[in-house]
């Protein structure tokens, strides 16, 4: 039979936010000391305790009470048995609604810079890999079927852009993160003179919070960080799937470093980008736990009810699940060997020109529609003929339209990407701009 206290409990996981607990406990400490609601040497004998009890924590020799329900008891308990009864006199003005709502958001104020130092990170491996094949081409897909031929650099710095949107969106969330919770007491506020404009400053916090009810219940800040990972894990997957594709037999474009890919327990001639896989299967989870929180959240009266204390598993899991798919990627495409004659073998076969074809009929004065019939028609024709597009002559060609000239046979693979020049564009000197901006702008921000 389950022990209700054990049920109950949040230890086993809240336990993670001790040092945010202690430091909440002597910012509250030192400001009741100044608006002499406690005595300074009861609020530094407050402060030195809980030194001490910080430093028993992160030694490992904290005696952990299981009774104690959560780590705001453990550390209040211990307290006592440090400093006695004056331990008592740090919980006035506060409830543990405010107190765990502050722990909460100064745990993910601290995520959320790591998060962003993790996605800079995968950003300069994008960078670098792109870099380091500046001239290689390969086809650009839709409906995975070769479309248009890119460059390997522009290719890359699309992930670039997508997890540049990443970091917007979790420094947007820091902003409603950083509102400060402490001093609205359970609910309605404390009938203390407490000076919540000086906790802000102690802790850093941009504002505080305006209303006690919402202060103890709002958990708008967790599920902002719970979606823009779980769009930041929707780019991880997408990159980790054109791994997974591209390390295949089929495509043949990459060889994904031996770290992170694992042989098959039958089959010695196998090499399984195990970690590409790992990464895009660990998108569903996290997605998961967003639309968990979201499912507990949704019919939640105000204020406090115990059900947030789902708030922190599911969070503590997708801040680590991030932090570990970003630093896997990164060293994954540190290590990733680019095959660039079989990219680019790909990139010329075909009829991945046909329409570079169709708008040198544009130039000339054919409408878009008409020179996409002409187009279809001559590709159907190519392809009864099991010839490439390069491999007609100009008879064939001008016998789909008069209109072509000999210089239909100049369109090549590295015309059709000098063709791309505007911006944004996979021309190659574009694509060189494209590079040293993204360059500068990552570096700027360091």
């Amino acid at each position: 039979m389950t022990d209700p206290r054990q049920f109950m409990a949040s230890l086993p996981f809240d336990r993670r936010l001790y040092k945010y607990d202690i430091q909440g406990s002597i910012a509250h400490a030192r400001m009741l000391a100044k608006q002499g609601i406690i005595a300074e040497k009861e609020a530094e004998l407050i402060v030195t305790g809980l030194t001490s009890i910080r430093e028993e924590l992160e030694k490992g020799t904290f005696p952990f009470r299981p009774e104690q329900e959560d780590i705001h008891m453990n550390i209040e308990a211990r307290l006592y048995e440090k400093i006695g009864a004056v331990a008592g006199k740090l919980h006035t003005g506060r409830s543990r609604n405010d107190q765990v709502a502050l722990d909460m958001r100064l745990f993910l104020r601290e995520a959320i810079g790591d998060t962003v130092q993790g996605i800079r990170a995968l950003q300069k491996a994008l960078l670098d890999l792109a870099e380091e094949n500046r001239g290689v081409a390969l086809p650009g897909y839709t409906h995975l079927q070769r479309a248009q031929p890119l460059l390997l650099a522009h290719h890359l710095l699309a992930y670039f852009e997508m997890f540049q949107r990443d970091r917007g969106r979790f420094a947007d969330g820091l902003k409603r993160a950083e509102v400060l919770p402490l001093g609205s007491g359970a609910l309605a506020g404390v009938p203390y003179p407490v000076d919540r404009e000086f906790l802000a400053r102690e802790l850093g916090f941009r504002e505080i919070g305006r209303n006690s009810l919402d202060a103890v219940s709002d958990r708008d800040f967790v599920l902002e960080y719970q979606a823009a990972a779980a769009i930041a894990m929707v780019h991880l997957s997408r990159l980790a799937e054109e791994l997974v594709l591209w390390s295949s037999a089929e495509f043949g474009f990459v060889e994904v470093g031996e770290e992170y890919a694992t042989g098959s327990s039958i089959m010695p001639q196998k090499r399984n980008p195990d970690a590409a896989e790992l990464v895009r299967g660990k998108a569903g989870r996290v997605f998961g736990h967003l639309t968990g929180f979201l499912a507990t959240m949704k019919a939640l009266p105000l204020s406090y009810n115990r059900d947030m204390q789902e708030d922190k598993e599911a969070l503590f899991d997708t801040v680590d699940t991030l932090s570990s798919c970003l630093e896997t990627m990164a060293g994954m495409l540190g290590g990733l060997r680019i095959k660039k004659e079989r990219m680019e073998q790909a990139a010329r076969e075909g009829y991945i020109l046909a329409t570079d074809l169709a708008d040198y009929l544009v130039k000339k004065g054919v409408p878009f529609r008409e020179a996409h019939r002409t187009l279809k028609e001559l590709v159907a024709y190519a392809i009864k003929k099991k010839k490439g597009l390069g491999e007609l002559d100009l008879q064939e060609y001008q016998s789909f339209s008069p209109l072509f000239e000999k210089d239909v046979l100049t369109i090549t693979l590295e015309s059709s990407l000098q063709a791309r020049r505007a911006p944004g564009g996979t021309a190659p000197e574009t694509v060189e701009r494209a590079l040293k901006e993204a360059r500068k702008g990552l570096e700027a921000e360091s």
